[in-house]
């Protein structure tokens, strides 16, 4: 009988040995009650229809597929298709996730709303949806975040939100949604915690999950309605994973090759990268089982890329089991890799891609040299616009 890669979790939340609820038991109560709310609110037709209709005429859905006819016949006889996720209202994939959150956690009768970001794109989504929904926002963001994404910090705050600088750790994203499990504890009857990846306890990878599947059910319908085609191929960048499991669980039982990209920041072989599925072991992270990088005493290691939203040192743990499973292959593209996808797609398409985004481009366009005749479908997970600060410090020299 042929596997199927879309029936998981199971009931206690689990993908195999992943997933799961490894968190105090302050939080089993906050969690479950969001489960059930979760089945009996956001799976009502009235639910899907009120947000479906907020996707459509506040958030700008559905998004285009943009076919990158230049960029595909320089780089050989494969087809360039680009799901422009970075169109979307605040400049990413992840207000799909903030509007449902939100929105659930308003018919909850929750007043008090939190998030942590690392690229700051999550933070922006949330304290967007909040704004609009009336109810209070705090994000917290670790320091070394903060700098990097000054821009974003701004839009929170010009948004409403307050924004709660990190110090301890490495000062990014691990940090941050640590210090926001921490808040949660205390305050978890009139406080939502919107995580904004497919990783946390469950049920939050599934929720994230289920949120972010619009853009794979929108990419199916799009590549045959305007080009009459289907993807060969599924490339997405992986740090978290929302942007990635959002395109890849509806085709998870097609017959498509898929690629997830995480962060080798200066090279796998130096240490000094962010990518647990290429290097890192089972364990338990952000209260579930999954890929995370550690050291040989349990401590988690510190992580590097050039992008803040792939800063991580763990991933949701559906990716885990897609690992395993070998259902998704997944590589690392190098921040020099990255920065020159980056400057490609910008001077030869005028589409300015955030630098997560670029990992998934540079490991498409190795792609596209090589295949002959495929449909290399690519998520655009955000705009660049946040990371000029970022790009302008870099020298082209160094490339």
């Amino acid at each position: 009988m042929k596997k199927k890669f879309n029936n998981l979790p199971d009931i206690n939340g689990h993908f195999d040995q992943y997933g799961g609820m490894f968190v105090s038991e302050t939080l089993i109560y906050p969690l479950k009650e969001l489960l059930k709310a979760y089945k009996k609110i956001a799976k009502s037709s009235n639910f899907k229809e009120l947000l479906d209709s907020e996707l459509s005429s506040y958030v700008g859905r559905p998004t285009p597929i943009y076919y990158a006819e230049r960029i595909s016949k320089e780089l050989g006889k494969s087809h360039i298709y680009l799901k422009r996720e970075d169109l979307n209202h605040t400049g990413a994939h992840k207000i799909n996730n903030a509007m449902g959150q939100v929105l659930l956690a308003k018919q909850m009768g929750k007043t008090r709303i939190i998030a942590e970001t690392g690229a700051g794109q999550h933070g922006v989504a949330t304290a967007t949806a909040c704004a609009k929904y009336n109810l209070q926002c705090i994000v917290y963001m670790g320091e070394e975040d903060i700098q990097r994404q000054k821009i974003n910090v701004y839009r929170m705050k010009l948004l409403g939100a307050e924004v709660v600088p990190v110090s301890s750790g490495s000062k990014t994203l691990k940090d941050a949604l640590n210090e926001a499990l921490r808040d949660w504890v205390s305050n978890v009857d009139n406080t939502h915690y919107v995580i904004g990846s497919v990783a946390g306890p469950h049920p939050y990878p599934m929720i994230v999950r289920d949120f972010q599947s619009v853009i794979g059910y929108e990419s199916k319908k799009q590549m045959k309605t305007l080009y009459n085609k289907e993807a060969d191929i599924l490339v997405a960048c992986v740090g978290g994973g929302s942007n990635a499991i959002g395109l890849f669980h509806p085709y998870l039982n097609d017959k498509v090759t898929i690629f997830g990209v995480e962060a080798g920041g200066y090279g796998l072989s130096t240490g000094m990268h962010a990518a647990p599925l290429n290097k890192g072991k089972p364990g338990v992270l952000h209260g579930n089982r999954t890929y995370i990088m550690e050291d040989k005493d349990g401590q988690i290691q510190t992580t590097h890329s050039i992008s803040a939203g792939l800063d991580y040192p763990g991933v949701g743990p559906e990716h885990s089991w897609l690992k395993d499973n070998k259902r998704v292959k997944y590589v690392s593209v190098t921040d020099k890799e990255a920065l020159k996808a980056f400057y490609y797609l910008t001077e030869k398409e005028g589409i300015i891609p955030a630098l997560e985004t670029a990992h998934a481009l540079a490991y498409a366009f190795k792609i596209a040299k090589k295949e002959k005749n495929k449909n290399i479908l690519i998520n655009l997970s955000g705009r660049g616009d946040k990371d000029i600060d970022t790009i302008a410090k870099m020298s082209r020299m160094d490339l």
